[in-house]
């Protein structure tokens, strides 16, 4: 059985994954409005991956024989003044969810809950690929500044990042259902 604590915070931790998927909704959304599909897609593509990284949570609990507690979610934001704001805004996030993710190891280590570990071992190496993948696109928009081909060419670019196999977010899965 799962100590009380670390089932508590890793009910907390579903609902900030789920919470991260909401928002990379919103920046897709945001990115259509903007005619960005490329970096729409890439946010859809999130959406989908953060929402199996819930499911992983989710599904731990339910291996240890605990019961999952869904929180409400927050709306974090929907809008965006520009492309790069709305960048930053997606690496600050992934550096928050980091910090939860140490969090959780921290109590996991606390309550000597270390049946735990091996899950949050993997979450700290997806955290540094996901600030890994945002900061870059951060760095890429600071360079282009205000260059709206260059703009352009890195949105067609990621446009290119393929949805996990089966994810109901990707269109095409949508239109053949």
């Amino acid at each position: 059985m799962i100590n009380e604590r670390m089932l508590t915070a890793i009910n907390e931790q579903i609902k900030n994954e789920l919470e991260s998927s909401y928002l990379y909704l919103s920046m897709t959304a945001y990115f259509h409005s903007e005619s960005l599909d490329g970096m729409a897609h890439w946010m859809r593509c999130q959406t989908n991956e953060e929402i199996v990284h819930a499911m992983k949570f989710y599904n731990f609990i339910i291996d240890r024989g605990a019961q999952v507690k869904l929180l409400n979610l927050s709306q974090l934001k929907t809008n965006w003044a520009s492309p790069i704001e709305a960048w930053k805004d997606a690496y600050k996030h992934e550096q928050q969810i980091t910090g939860n993710i140490n969090d959780l190891i921290t109590i996991a280590r606390e309550e000597k809950e270390y049946a735990s570990e091996p899950l949050l071992a993997w979450f700290v190496e997806e955290q540094i690929e996901e600030e890994a993948n945002v900061s870059k696109v951060v760095e890429q928009l600071e360079i282009l500044e205000n260059d709206k081909p260059g703009l352009l060419m890195l949105d067609r670019e990621l446009g290119g990042r393929a949805f996990l196999q089966g994810s109901p977010f990707d269109p095409l899965s949508i239109k053949n259902a």
